[in-house]
Order: C-alpha cells, then structure tokens, then sequence
C-alpha cells in the first residue's frame, strides 16, 4: 500500500497566538490528526488557495477548519468551497468538517445553517451521542464550542449522531464518508480562551458571555484523546477503535 496522503483546508487566518504556540491551525489539525508516514498539504482556502481537480484524487481525506466566516455567506471563497466540496462528495472522498468546516459540508450537501435563536455558545457542553449503528450504545463526551451559526436543516442522507442540550446537530454523518462536529475537538484550554479574549477584543460577544464561556471551560475538561480516536477512525477507516469515556461501559465505533 502507498504512504498516505491528506489535505487540510484552512478556512481562517492564523492569530499570533496559534503561530507563536503551534506554528499555526494546520499544524494543530496535523498534530492531532497526523500518523508517521503519512503526508499532510495545506490549503489555505480562505486565501482563494484551492487545489487543482487533477490533484483530488491524490488525497485519502480532507479536513476542513474553524473560520470568523459564516457557512451561509456568499464571498467567492465560499461558493468555490462549496463548489469543492461537491466535487469531493462525488468522489466519495472522506471529509471530517470541524465547526464552520460542519456547517459548510451541510451547506454543499443541500441542508440549511444560519444564526442560531439561542445566541453564542462558548465553553465546554457535553455531547450526548445517539445510539445507532456507529454506537454499540449511548455516549456523553464533553468538547470545547465556539460558535454563533448552527446547522438548521440537515441534508438529504444525513443523520444526527450527537446532540448537546442547546444544539440539535452537534455531529452528523453523510453517508459513509462526511462528517461534520459543531465542536472544536483540536481545542486545547488555552487556545479556547485565547479566542474567546479575540472575540471580546473585536466587539462580538459581550463581557458576560466571555465570563460564561471561560467559566464553563474551568469546570469541565475535554477528554481530548477520545475526539482524537474518534476523528481519525473516521477520517483513515481504521480498524473499530473503542471508546470510553465517563461511563465504563460506553463504547462507540465510526465504522
């Protein structure tokens, strides 16, 4: 077999911080993501850096990121991502779409996203996994969120694998090669609130909401090992991988 090989498209601009601490997003995607032997491109998709249609079907999966965009508007950017994403699916490629990159892989599969009625969601929530056929039973694993747009209507094919009591689609699964979770799985506490602090900075959110966020983030912590499993026994089609968490006798398997 031939060494494998992903592409992560960025779709935001890295701050000093993820560059002074990490070297920048991709290399936090790689770093939770990535296994020896493997290759790793970047795309910097929100820089109109796309790759060529011939090099698609190089690629093993992709990733798509977090962005201060929304999945709904119309910058040429976005439309030509769409478009992409298109393209991806019917090649039955492996997508994982983190954030923004959820509700944009919701967005190209034919469902709906918008501002959510209930406002920002900052801190850690607790997903409740549904059972079904990726679960042998029911599974809680808490994540970092930040966002203020959620999947309003899912796509044709898809199904809800995750919820949290304040967002309906928490995860989601097209097929068997998308997957798109509203949370920030590659998130560690001090990346979380560097971005909350950026937020507050910029005027879009309020002091109160950043003094939620950062609360909710001190009393509860990811159990970021589960999310990285999780991610790439979907994203590689590994071998089941059991997952527990909270309760011993939870489990659960992408494939």
């Amino acid at each position: 077999m031939g060494e494998k090989r992903f592409a992560v498209l960025l779709c935001a601009e890295d701050s000093e911080y993820v560059k002074k601490l990490y070297g920048g997003y991709f290399e936090v995607f790689v770093g939770m993501l990535g296994d020896e032997g493997e290759t790793w491109d970047l795309y910097r998709v929100i820089n109109g850096d796309f790759p060529q249609d011939e090099e698609l079907k190089c690629y093993d999966g992709f990733v798509l990121t977090g962005s201060c965009s929304d999945a709904h508007g119309n910058d040429l950017w976005i439309l030509n991502l769409v478009n992409l994403l298109k393209k991806l699916d019917s090649m039955n490629k492996k997508i994982l779409g983190i954030c923004f990159g959820h509700q944009i892989l919701c967005r190209a599969l034919g469902g709906k996203t918008g501002r959510a009625a209930s406002g920002w969601d900052l801190g850690v929530r607790m997903i409740n996994f549904l059972p079904s056929k990726h679960f042998s039973s029911a599974l809680k694993l808490p994540v970092y969120e930040c966002h203020r747009d959620e999947v309003w209507e899912l796509p044709p094919h898809a199904e809800v694998i995750g919820r949290s009591d304040k967002t309906a689609v928490e995860v989601f699964k097209y097929k068997e090669h998308i997957m798109g979770i509203q949370g920030h799985p590659e998130y560690t506490k001090g990346l979380f609130l560097s971005i909350v602090n950026r937020l507050l900075h910029c005027n879009l959110i309020q002091e109160s909401e950043a003094v939620v966020g950062k609360t909710r983030a001190e009393e509860q912590v990811p159990d970021g090992e589960a999310w990285k499993r999780l991610c790439k026994s979907f994203l590689k089609g590994s071998k089941p991988t059991a997952i527990t968490s909270l309760k011993p006798t939870t489990t659960l398997s992408l494939l």
